[in-house]
């Protein structure tokens, strides 16, 4: 009994050992400058308890040694390096692609196949297979056909608030937005029309607020497991969608796709293209595709455009409402294109006015929805010195890189005042000055996010019929500093963002 005791402890001691302390050196053994990790936890100690939201972590991280141009860390007991220099996260993301591949896996393909069969989790081959048959999507000529049911959701947002009497309207804009995004998803990519203002209980919205929560207590300590311990999820299935919502979703597009098959239904959203696929109408796709594939892709297109949409309309109309001189030029602009347009928005008039796009471009900047973006070395890579005092990085298969997307947009070297929210940073003038490679919203390279176009006209469309009935005002309960969750991985308020809509007498 005694001896088993001992055993036990040596075998508690080892693992502690090998899976707690001894990664913690591993940048340090490396000749590479490194944070001070906590053993276990590494450098997400104040994350995983919830004291640090996740930009505090991120500039934290970034400013532990402002000069040098990669730094390592620790998420938990794995590696990490901070990529900061713009050349080296070109090299990256785009001259040496074939070593940094994929994107950092949250949970093993096998545990959850509807989030390992998706674009974002995809990885080497199948990535490559898959992304020409989904680009097609999100053409300008593909846009152009979404435009209109993307202004029919719009139009509807506009019905809603004028049935109001109030001179304003107090709305939560992020509960009002994510609505919003969730009509134009259920239309453009499912085929579903819903109002999910006048009908806020619709089945559809509840199920996609369920498979978009990915920031509960258990879902936080399951994705930690997973991190920590990949090879757990072996006995430990972890799904990243849960049940009832992954249900209904997959009822949802199954019986689509019957409908479609059946009926001969033709939509020019990215399920017919998977369906086309499916079908070996397209030779780019050697595996095929099963109904799963299509699940997975329509899950992670809803995901995005539910959340990420939301965000980007949030926290700009945050920024209006408390920068009032920009608002009104905006406003101005918006007038002026309607008139042109002869009172119907059309998809070239939206993507004309260059004051909207400067105004989205900066907000981008300032309250990027992921601040960050990783990549996975996929074979063995050198980092060669450039500076005094560096020596060859050899960066082995299997480490995780990581660039700050929101430390780097705030870093007054490349953004001078990063604080202030100022579009003239993306006008003619000026936007030729920034480094792409400094201001990298929805990613970098061949792995840059497929739906950024679609996103940008979500929130443009959002914001050309807003601003022509009302101005967007502070109202008593606006905090002014923003706070940020900490609960979450991406940039997201902490306790809504409740703003006034002023009816404008015209």
């Amino acid at each position: 009994m005694v001896l088993s005791l001992i055993l036990l402890g040596l075998v508690g001691l080892f693992i502690f050992y090998y899976y707690g302390i001894r990664p913690m050196s591993y940048w340090k053994e490396r000749g590479v400058k490194q944070s001070n990790p906590v053993w276990w936890f590494g450098d997400n100690q104040k994350r995983m308890f919830r004291k640090e939201n996740i930009v505090d972590f991120f500039h934290r991280i970034y400013n532990m040694d402002p000069n040098s141009r990669y730094f390592g860390f620790y998420n938990f007991n794995l590696p990490t390096l901070m990529i900061k220099d713009p050349k080296l996260i070109k090299q990256v993301t785009v001259k040496e692609f074939d070593h940094f591949t994929d994107h950092r896996r949250i949970v093993p393909p096998d545990s959850d196949p509807f989030w390992g069969r998706n674009l974002i989790a995809l990885e080497g081959q199948q990535w490559k297979d898959i992304r020409p048959v989904l680009s097609p999507t999100f053409t300008s000529n593909k846009m152009k056909t979404m435009f209109t049911l993307m202004d029919e959701c719009a139009e509807s947002l506009m019905n809603y608030f004028s049935k109001y009497n109030q001179d304003i309207i107090k709305v939560d804009m992020k509960n009002i937005s994510t609505r919003f995004g969730n009509d134009v998803i259920a239309t453009t990519a499912f085929g579903v029309k819903v109002d999910s203002l006048d009908e806020p209980n619709n089945e559809f919205y509840k199920m996609g607020t369920q498979i978009t929560d990915f920031f509960s207590l258990k879902k936080t300590l399951d994705f930690a497991r997973a991190f920590i311990f990949p090879e757990s999820t072996k006995y430990f299935k972890v799904n990243v969608f849960e049940n009832p919502s992954r249900q209904f979703f997959t009822d949802l597009i199954v019986n689509n796709l019957k409908l479609r098959e059946e009926q001969g239904i033709v939509r020019p959203d990215m399920i017919h293209l998977l369906m086309e696929a499916k079908n070996g109408h397209n030779q780019k796709v050697d595996n095929g595709i099963t109904n799963t594939d299509i699940i997975a892709h329509a899950l992670i297109f809803f995901f995005a455009g539910f959340e990420s949409v939301s965000s980007l309309i949030t926290f700009t109309a945050y920024e209006l409402a408390i920068n009032p001189e920009i608002q009104k030029t905006l406003r101005e602009e918006i007038v002026e294109a309607f008139q042109e347009c002869k009172g119907k928005w059309d998809y070239e008039t939206l993507f004309k006015m260059k004051y909207l796009d400067m105004v989205i471009s900066e907000c981008l900047r300032k309250w990027p929805n992921f601040p960050n973006t990783s990549r996975v070395c996929t074979k063995d890579f050198i980092i060669e010195p450039e500076l005094p005092g560096e020596k060859p990085v050899l960066i082995e298969k299997g480490t995780l890189i990581e660039m700050p997307i929101i430390s780097m947009q705030y870093d007054p070297k490349y953004f001078p005042n990063p604080e202030r929210f100022d579009p003239e940073r993306f006008s003619d003038e000026n936007k030729n000055k920034i480094d792409p490679y400094t201001y990298y919203p929805f990613g970098l390279g061949p792995r840059i996010c497929i739906g950024s176009r679609f996103a940008l006209m979500e929130a443009k469309i959002f914001f050309a019929h807003l601003l022509l009935s009302f101005e967007i005002v502070p109202v008593k309960e606006t905090l002014i500093p923003m706070t940020l969750s900490k609960r979450h991985f991406n940039v997201y308020p902490a306790d809504g963002v409740n703003l006034g809509l002023k009816r404008l007498r015209i």
